[in-house]
């Protein structure tokens, strides 16, 4: 389902490129500010924990906002926020043993298709994201006692594709697909003994759906 929501944009703003209307937008100077919903879908990979499994990542939805400056009619850059992302961390067998919480803003240059009075602007972009994770807490000690974890924040490249209807020259309506590359350090005690430091790689696809204002 992720891969065909994600080629589902890309064919409409391959479509879209050639479609446009009087309705003015995305011109050199302009701010837009996006907000929506914005889910996270890791697509994580760790090593075998405790001889277990490996750590699996819930998905969660959260609040999404961006803002874009566009630098010309057709290059902007854009910061993605959102509130923070709360997420469930199990094991196999285990159930849920841990949650943390995170904030991953993102900044990317852009390249906008199309014109300034195009109606259907399809884009992609690519950048730096920074995942910030704090509030982490083991829920389930299991019979080795678990406890002390603890997930380094994350630096990484990120991904976009989108699209943007303009309704009229202030209102717009857009949807998103970003990949981001995020990795973190995790580590725990099982008792009063350090478990090796263990790299959990959560890559996940995000999906925004938002309504957007430009001015």
């Amino acid at each position: 389902m992720n891969k065909k929501i994600a080629l589902s944009i890309v064919a409409a703003s391959l479509l879209s490129t050639g479609i446009s209307s009087s309705v003015f937008a995305h011109q050199a100077g302009d701010f837009i500010v996006r907000v929506g919903a914005a889910a996270v879908v890791p697509n994580e990979s760790s090593p075998v924990i405790a001889g277990i499994s490996e750590f699996s990542v819930d998905d969660n939805t959260q609040v999404g906002l961006n803002f874009s400056y566009m630098l010309t009619d057709n290059w902007a850059v854009e910061l993605l926020a959102a509130t923070p992302f709360s997420h469930d961390i199990s094991l196999d067998g285990v159930g849920k043993i841990a949650e943390t919480k995170h904030l991953p803003p993102t900044l990317v240059a852009q390249y906008y298709f199309g014109d300034a009075n195009s109606s259907l602007r399809p884009y992609i972009g690519v950048g730096v994201n920074f995942t910030n994770f704090y509030d982490n807490e083991i829920t389930n000690k299991t019979d080795l006692d678990l406890n002390s974890l603890s997930l380094s924040n994350s630096w990484g490249l990120a991904a976009q594709v989108g699209i943007d209807y303009q309704v009229n020259n202030n209102w717009l309506v857009n949807a998103s697909v970003w990949y981001a590359d995020i990795s973190t350090d995790v580590n725990f005690n099982a008792g009063d003994t350090a478990y090796p430091e263990t790299t959990v790689d959560i890559n996940p696809w995000v999906y925004m759906v938002s309504v957007g204002y430009s001015f």
